[in-house]
Parts: structure tokens; sequence; C-alpha cells
């Protein structure tokens, strides 16, 4: 593998199916990709069942969202806004002010 070029779970994969040509053991294999040697198992598994497309990694598209692009907004001007500009009792937000103001808001 190049540098810069394709992935190091792809690389590590290819490896664990490579592996058993050669005669290693699932134990052996685990030691040499430094993984369990159910995942092992597993990634062998896929191989079988799926071919190439196996070895690219699945990435899901992460925890949803909790806030809004408008939330998001609403915050960043607040919190570049000056608190005494808003009637507050004091200069500069701390994280525990903004939040307990962005809490108090409606």
């Amino acid at each position: 593998m190049r540098r810069g070029t394709g992935s190091a779970v792809r690389l590590r994969r290819a490896m664990v199916v490579l592996a058993p040509a050669g005669g290693n053991t699932v134990s052996a294999i685990a030691r040499l990709v430094q993984a369990d040697e159910d995942c092992v198992r597993q990634v062998i598994h896929r191989f079988n069942e799926m071919g190439m497309p196996s070895l690219d990694p699945q990435r899901s598209g992460g925890r949803p969202r909790q806030i809004s692009p408008d939330d998001e907004q609403f915050i960043v001007s607040t919190a570049n806004t000056r608190p005494m500009k808003l009637g507050l009792p004091f200069t500069r937000w701390s994280i525990r002010k903004l939040a307990d103001h962005l809490a108090d808001t409606p």
C-alpha cells in the first residue's frame, strides 16, 4: 500500500484473508494483526460470503445531530454577543453562564 492511498482497515482485512492461504491458523492470524480470534473469523466469513467488497470499511453516518442548524446559529450569535447587551450582570461568557442562559431562553 502506497502512502496516502487506500485504507489501513482494508489492508488489515486483506492480510487476514490472505493469511490462511499460507497455512496460518486463526490464532496466528489474530496475533499477526493484533485482533481477537472472533474478529478474524468474522472477516474471513464475510469475505467468503461477499468477496472483495467485504474488505471496504462500512462506515455509518455517526450519531444523529441533536440540534438544528438554526439552533447552532442562535448559540453562536449568543456567544458572540456581550452579556451586558442582553441585560445580564456580567461582561464575559463562561461555558456555564452561556449554557444557563441558553437553557433559560425560550
